[in-house]
This record gives C-alpha cells, structure tokens and sequence, in this order.
C-alpha cells in the first residue's frame, strides 16, 4: 500500500515533497521550494501526518531511500533526500538547474 501511494504521487517533471506540518525541517524545505516558481501541478507537498498508512510509508522511504525521517523529496522519481540535502543542492545552485532539467519551473 505505501509502495503504490507513493509511487502514485511521483511524475518524471515533478518535484513531490512528503512532510509533517509541524517538523521544522520540514518547514524549512518548504521554504527554499517555494522560491521557485513552479509550473501548475509540477509541486506536490504531502502531508503525512494524518495517513493511517504514515508509519508504513515511513517503513517504505527507509527500505528504498535510506531514512525513515521526513522531508523526503523527490525530484522527478528521484529521492534527493531531506532538508539538508535540498539546502545543500539550492546553495551551490544544483536545485535549480535540476528543476529546470524535469521542466517543473515557469
């Protein structure tokens, strides 16, 4: 269940971020993604907070991704990581060439 909810959110042009709300990490990446201007539909923030299935689908990010901890993002099918990872890819200027590689940006 978890495998297929997340690979039904993932898209080859699109960045996918699964967060909690109320984690700072979280609402930091959330931040840096929001400097960028994305195409309609190319940025999906979801919220797993409330899923029953959050505790599998933190299982499944463990298993296929190393780390069981939130924000896991995705740019295009592609876990990059959490939040450290997307601060270290803005800072050198990667995110956004990667963004504009799938096509997500305006």
């Amino acid at each position: 269940m978890a495998e297929s909810f997340v690979q039904s959110k993932l898209s080859p042009s699109k960045v996918t971020m699964f967060e909690k709300s109320s984690c700072p990490f979280c609402i930091r990446a959330k931040g840096i993604l929001k400097k960028y201007k994305f195409k309609e539909g190319h940025l999906e923030i979801i919220n797993i907070a409330n899923l029953d299935i959050m505790s599998s689908l933190q299982d499944y990010f463990l298993k296929t991704t190393g780390e069981r901890t939130v924000p896991r993002i995705f740019i295009g099918e592609k876990c990059i990581g959490g939040c450290s990872d997307l601060t270290q890819l803005d800072g050198s200027g990667e995110l956004e060439k990667l963004l504009i590689s799938i096509g997500a940006l305006e």
